[in-house]
């Protein structure tokens, strides 16, 4: 019975158990060392132990990372984001919130720490193993404390456009987490991305076309390249004369080698008689973009009606 009590609280965490899990089913201290002597178990710090060698595996470095930090320890941030499904956004380092009342955990190599006040027991998802936050406490939490806010809003536009959450119960935690640094800008993004933008660059493209007057432009539209290939362009305005101007936005991966020469061949492919193809980059859309409006005026793009 003790036997299989163990192999039971172990196999629920990834192979990982702690000493004091241990000596709650009856197994000795002196059973413990002499397995770990033996190289059946690996000692991972004073308090949990692997029940399996070799190296660990992302899952059993977070739930050693979250059984070493004690009791009320949840995944956080992006670490907690990704293991709910979040694409692209993931982090080398993993994320743990730690109870402030807990004694601060001795460090470990590739984890991160954040001790809070905040009731991090209304905030645990369901069902989570290791258990970690709800996604959205995780990523607002994140894009408060993150140093971009470009950064803070592409993850909360990342969740809605992902379908893992949506406007209205992110602005919710947002209120519930009060006070939280950067509320408004988050909100006023959360607003946007409500009435249809659901990506940063869909954000800086609407924020420019109102402040330089123009219409909004169809976004995403499909289309079939000059060899049938399908393709969705970022932006597209009818100008006269039955011409219609694409407008492509780089991010900062396309000045990789591999994609510029993709860009290229994409805009010679997307380019005919009646479509222009121009374009620009993220930055310049968001830092820089008095030019880009001079150019686009040039070539007839529509004002708002």
């Amino acid at each position: 019975m003790t036997e299989s009590s163990w192999r039971d609280i172990a196999r629920a965490q990834c192979g990982l158990i702690t000493r004091a899990q241990l000596a709650s089913v009856g197994i000795r201290r002196s059973g413990v060392s002499h397995r770990i002597a033996s190289e059946r178990w690996q000692l991972l710090s004073a308090t949990v132990i692997a029940t399996t060698t070799g190296e660990l595996t992302r899952a059993q470095r977070l739930w050693h990372a979250v059984l070493h930090a004690g009791d009320g320890a949840l995944a956080g941030g992006l670490t907690a984001a990704e293991d709910a499904g979040l694409r692209n956004w993931s982090r080398e380092t993993l994320t743990v919130f730690v109870p402030y009342v807990n004694d601060v955990p001795a460090p470990l190599p590739g984890i991160s720490f954040v001790r809070s006040r905040r009731d991090l027991g209304a905030m645990r998802a369901t069902d989570s193993a290791p258990p970690a936050i709800r996604i959205e406490p995780a990523i607002l939490l994140f894009a408060s404390a993150d140093r971009s806010e470009r950064t803070a809003q592409g993850v909360v536009a990342a969740a809605v456009q992902q379908q893992h959450s949506t406007p209205d119960a992110l602005l919710e935690w947002i209120d519930w987490l009060r006070p939280l640094r950067r509320a408004d800008a988050l909100r006023r993004a959360l607003q946007e991305i409500a009435g249809g933008a659901q990506s940063v660059a869909e954000l800086d493209i609407r924020r420019f076309c109102r402040r330089y007057g123009f219409a909004m432009p169809r976004r995403q539209v499909k289309r079939s390249d000059a060899s049938g290939r399908v393709r969705y362009t970022d932006c597209e305005w009818d100008l006269p004369g039955g011409v219609v101007a694409v407008l492509e936005i780089d991010g900062s991966f396309h000045m990789e080698v591999e994609h510029w020469e993709d860009d290229i061949a994409r805009q010679r492919a997307l380019t005919s008689p009646n479509r222009l193809v121009i374009r620009c980059t993220a930055r310049e859309l968001r830092e820089d973009d008095a030019g880009l409006a001079r150019d686009l005026r040039r070539l007839g793009v529509p004002r708002a009606a």
